[in-house]
């Protein structure tokens, strides 16, 4: 993954300025949107229509339905042939790139951004990414999700603090912070992103109706396939790694689909000695899409696993304790890869 130019060469006041210019928008982010993604491209794009602009975020991939509540009925164009030829879209003054700056992780759009670089901002918080993708690049490693960044253009946008945020454009930002935080379990989560949180709040975002919709509306196929990939799992390096695997096979055993097979690192993080979390899920088209994770700093601890490190040399990346890849081949074949990726890491 190139790194060139990969820092902020702009400030939220610089990005305020090029939105409060622009007239239309096209908003895109990473294939396989999380909450981050969905919840920092609805925000900014609630927003900008707040004030007028012709503002339309572009999914490729199909978000999880644990999202489709939070997006109602905001246009958005999502999984839709032919959306270069949207006027909206094609005719862009602007093009904004969220929760991502890897050419990689916005794949389908490679082409449609990289002829309008020099009116491309990104708006992102991984370490890693391709500078050259943006002519404006707003970047904060320590940002706990791109949500959080956001808030700060929004409350930019439209003149108010957050503690002040229009309910919807709220929503959408908690839902990006609470989410890529663990629901504010994780070390990412600092004062700043607790304080946001509160803000939010403040303003009118109901907390727990939001966990309600994301994270307790779940299918039966889901839970079986948790199930599924428990007993399923391996723990290697004398307790310190656990590894889940989960096939096509297992998806239609359990009526799951490939979305509701995300978020399985959790659990493994529940057994005391486990350090690093690998999860392996095999695509529709035979590839394996790869997922890591480390636990944080905490007494006792030594040695803690970069798995952003692992992640990269497996052509992905992401965070010091989240990261991911995606490897061309199948799972069984992506398992050697990834168990060498993380032992050099440990």
């Amino acid at each position: 993954m190139s790194e060139h130019g990969w820092e902020s060469n702009a400030g939220v006041a610089d990005v305020v300025a090029s939105l409060r210019a622009a007239r239309r928008i096209a908003l895109f982010t990473h294939l396989k949107p999380d909450g981050d993604a969905v919840g920092s491209t609805l925000a900014l794009a609630r927003a900008l229509v707040r004030m007028g602009k012709v503002a339309t975020p572009v999914y490729l991939e199909p978000w999880s339905a644990r999202f489709d509540a939070i997006v109602g009925a905001t246009d958005v164009i999502h999984e839709r042939a032919g959306w270069e030829e949207d006027a909206r879209v094609r005719d862009a003054d602007l093009v904004l790139v969220c929760d991502t700056g890897s050419w990689g992780q916005i794949a389908g759009a490679r082409a449609f951004v990289e002829a309008r670089r020099d009116r491309v901002v990104i708006i992102d918080h991984h370490a890693h990414g391709d500078g050259e993708m943006a002519a404006m690049r707003l970047i904060d490693t320590v940002a706990a999700a791109a949500c959080e960044i956001a808030a700060k253009v929004c409350c930019g946008l439209l003149g108010v603090e957050a503690v002040r945020m229009p309910v919807d454009v709220g929503e959408a930002l908690y839902l990006g912070i609470s989410t890529d935080t663990g629901w504010f379990r994780y070390s990412n989560t600092t004062r700043a992103t607790m304080m946001l949180a509160a803000d939010l709040i403040a303003a009118g975002v109901r907390a727990n109706e939001l966990y309600q919709a994301v994270e307790q509306s779940d299918t039966e196929g889901r839970v079986r396939l948790i199930g599924r990939a428990v007993e399923g799992m391996e723990i290697l390096d004398d307790g310190a790694l656990a590894l889940m695997t989960v096939r096509q096979k297992d998806l239609r055993e359990c009526g799951a689909s490939l979305d509701e097979a995300g978020g399985l690192t959790d659990l493994p993080q529940m057994i005391g000695s486990v350090r690093v979390v690998a999860v392996l899920i095999e695509q529709e088209d035979g590839t394996t899409k790869i997922s890591l994770r480390s636990k944080a700093e905490a007494p006792g601890m030594t040695d803690v696993v970069d798995v952003n490190k692992a992640a990269q040399t497996l052509g992905g990346g992401g965070h010091k304790h989240a990261a991911g890849a995606r490897l061309d081949v199948g799972v069984d074949a992506a398992r050697g890869r990834v168990l060498a990726a993380i032992e050099g890491e440990m």
